[in-house]
């Protein structure tokens, strides 16, 4: 427990906290990219704690969340069939489709799994031979290569019933787009610790670079995030633009290589589509040719599903940084965990989900609606 009592002492935060008043001498909109740390800004009230001068947005980095509408009517679609055994984490059976969700599809009779793994999958798989195993491979670059790990599995133990409907996404091309938008509001970036523990962070010097944004790359708990803002806000007010790391206990420059010598393996790039945002190019990873016969939506037929996103949920301003769940009509009304629109109000790392839990009790007056 060291490293995490050491990361959530209270004395160090306050420090760091008021270092950081000490240094600000200008407004600064800073962008956290992970809904990991939304939370945790939220749960440990970081946000009331730093200067009024630094406004925290929020960003696409939750897996759940950034799941398109599309591939979660192809997921409903697929577990809906006969003899399809469909798996996934525990969140996504939550998440809005069209009109329904996968607790929904379980609760009508189709058989729908939560596992903790895609081994859990492959097992499963080994399990019913005379049914089709299905795992929803969902996830940012972290969940890549246990994910590229179940295929080589599957395919050396000619496993012709398992497949995945991947839904792999990437931080750096989504973090491009949002900086390249003409609506841009993002000075500094704190970059996800655990996305840069796999692939390390020697993409993001160039992005660093080309938009004159400082990128931090930092952990999850308070004294990580509250360092992470100090350099950021260090470096803004050096009129600095560059890449440095203050996750070094889980991160180094060139990432997990044998993690990613798997995933290239398995993956190659591919343009996707992000849930509220639209089609990021080369934004997400599909499987290589040579596993397209593990690729669910191939076996499935379900490619050509289109779906539209509801008008009443602003999920993609939000994951854009351009707006705040506050700023929804919809949000603690028609849109709760309970009876969720979109789905920042379903993951345990969504935007929404963080300030109906955190800043609906620290605020009731400004997001509760009057009797």
């Amino acid at each position: 427990m060291r490293y995490v009592a050491e990361y959530r002492d209270s004395r160090l935060v306050q420090k760091t906290i008021e270092e950081i008043h000490n240094c600000i001498t200008q407004p600064w909109v800073l962008m956290e990219i992970c809904g990991g740390q939304t939370h945790a800004i939220m749960r440990y009230g970081l946000d009331q704690l730093l200067p009024d001068k630094i406004e925290l947005i929020h960003g696409p980095g939750c897996p759940v969340c950034v799941t398109s509408l599309e591939l979660i009517d192809k997921a409903l679609a697929i577990a809906r069939l006969p003899d399809v055994i469909f798996t996934s984490y525990g969140d996504m059976l939550r998440v809005p489709g069209s009109h329904e969700n996968l607790f929904n599809v379980r609760a009508n009779g189709s058989d729908v799994r939560v596992v903790y793994s895609p081994l859990d999958a492959i097992k499963i798989a080994q399990q019913n031979p005379e049914k089709q195993v299905v795992f929803f491979a969902i996830g940012f670059e972290t969940t890549a290569p246990a994910n590229a790990m179940s295929v080589i599995q599957a395919k050396a133990l000619n496993l012709g019933n398992f497949s995945l409907l991947v839904s792999h996404v990437c931080v750096p091309p989504a973090l491009r787009a949002i900086l390249s938008s003409p609506q841009n509001r993002v000075q500094g970036v704190l970059a996800a610790g655990h996305v840069c523990s796999v692939m390390g962070y020697w993409e993001y010097p160039p992005i660093a670079q080309e938009f004159g944004v400082p990128i931090v790359v930092t952990g999850f708990e308070p004294l990580d995030i509250s360092r992470g803002v100090l350099a950021a806000i260090k470096q803004l007010e050096a009129g600095k633009a560059e890449v440095e790391n203050a996750y070094p206990r889980a991160v180094t420059y060139e990432g997990n290589q044998p993690a990613l010598a798997v995933i290239r393996q398995v993956f190659r790039e591919c343009d996707r589509k992000w849930r509220g945002i639209g089609t990021i190019p080369s934004s997400g990873w599909c499987l290589q040719p040579e596993y397209l016969e593990f690729d669910a939506e191939r076996r499935f037929s379900v490619q050509k599903v289109q779906s539209e996103e509801s008008p009443l949920c602003i999920a993609g301003s939000i994951l854009q940084g351009l707006k705040k769940p506050i700023d929804c009509p919809a949000f603690a009304t028609s849109c709760s965990p309970e009876h969720p629109l979109g789905a920042t109000m379903v993951s345990s790392e969504g935007a929404c989900a963080a300030y109906y839990r955190y800043a609906r009790r620290q605020n009731e007056e400004q997001v509760v609606p009057s009797n």
